[in-house]
């Protein structure tokens, strides 16, 4: 096994390190002249030093170790066009639940843990591919399994259901 370390599952390039630790003494005509270059266009008039550095750190990055996922694109579109149009709305951000953390909820004086796997939640020894089909067991009813878990609320819904905690594995809260 490799012990290196790496970004995005690519080895660290020690140029993209050399060039970032560079960055922090450059003048800004140097700056400006780099930012063209990578960018193919000038830098904004109001882009001091600062954000000049970070604006050319991000995309030596990018260019090195890969951007966003097309999720994110898709989610950071999404954000745009919403601030665009001037809905003050909550925009619903899917949750991403890391393995090994642990949902816990108590439901008819029960208390219900629920282990989240790379692929599936894991509860009462078996594993389910949704949270949905968890909260049915549990409730024995339909429910929307993220929102059973207090993973996504409206403002509407907002203090009926209490929410279920991330607890990361290992860690042991006071009593539950």
């Amino acid at each position: 096994m490799d012990a290196r370390p790496t970004v995005n599952g690519r080895s660290i390039d020690p140029d993209v390190e050399t060039e970032l630790d560079r960055l922090g003494s450059l003048p800004i005509a140097a700056l400006r002249a780099r930012y063209h270059e990578l960018f193919r266009s000038e830098p904004p008039p109001a882009f001091g030093p600062d954000l000049l550095r970070r604006s050319i750190a991000q995309r030596v990055q990018e260019k090195a170790y890969g951007g966003l996922s097309r999720e994110a694109k898709k989610l950071l579109s999404q954000l745009v066009r919403s601030m665009a149009s001037g809905n003050a709305g909550r925009l619903e951000v899917p949750q991403r639940i890391k393995s090994g953390s642990e949902l816990v909820r108590i439901w008819n004086d029960q208390t219900h843990r629920v282990s989240v796997l790379a692929k599936g939640f894991a509860y009462q020894g078996e594993v389910f591919a949704s949270l949905s089909e968890i909260a049915n067991r549990i409730t024995g009813t339909r429910w929307n399994g993220p929102k059973f878990f207090g993973l996504r609320t409206t403002s509407r819904e907002a203090g009926k259901t209490p929410p279920a905690r991330t607890v990361p594995k290992g860690v042991r809260r006071g009593r539950q």
